[in-house]
This record gives structure tokens, sequence and C-alpha cells, in this order.
């Protein structure tokens, strides 16, 4: 299985310039952002390197990180419903 990190800009490459424009000038969505990124790269960490945790704290991890980006995702759309 090949592993890949999952950035939130790559995801949605469509959206670059929304989402550059939202950490810059949007707190919330900046720190959600942040939040994405590192539990992104923990995930990443935990799975490419085999650092011990448990089943059930890596599918926290998992699912936090996709709440975080519908979260993301919903406020790009605003963002760009609104413009």
């Amino acid at each position: 299985m090949t592993l890949e990190k999952h950035s939130f800009l790559s995801e949605f490459p469509d959206h670059h310039h929304t989402i550059r424009h939202l950490k810059m000038h949007d707190r919330h969505f900046a720190k959600l952002f942040d939040e994405y990124n590192d539990l992104d790269h923990e995930v990443f960490s935990i799975e490419s390197a085999g650092i011990p945790t448990t089943d059930d704290n890596l599918e926290q991890k998992k699912m936090r990180r996709v709440q975080l980006k519908d979260s993301l995702l919903a406020m790009v759309k605003k963002e760009e419903a609104a413009q």
C-alpha cells in the first residue's frame, strides 16, 4: 500500500486562491487549516514510520482529519459563493 500525505491544498488545488485568502484573513480558518495539516503529518508519520499507537487512536485522528477537511471545504465554498 502506497502512503501519501493529504495536504488540504493538494486535495483542493482548484480552490488555491480562496484557501490562501482565508488563511490570511480568517483566524478561525487558519487555526483549523494548521490543525488539519498537523494532524495529516501525524497520521502519515504513524503509518509510514510505524510509530507505536493503538488502532483506536489512529482511527480517531483520521476521523478528526475528515471532520476538519469537511469544515474547511465548507468555509471555502461559502467564501467563493459570497464573491
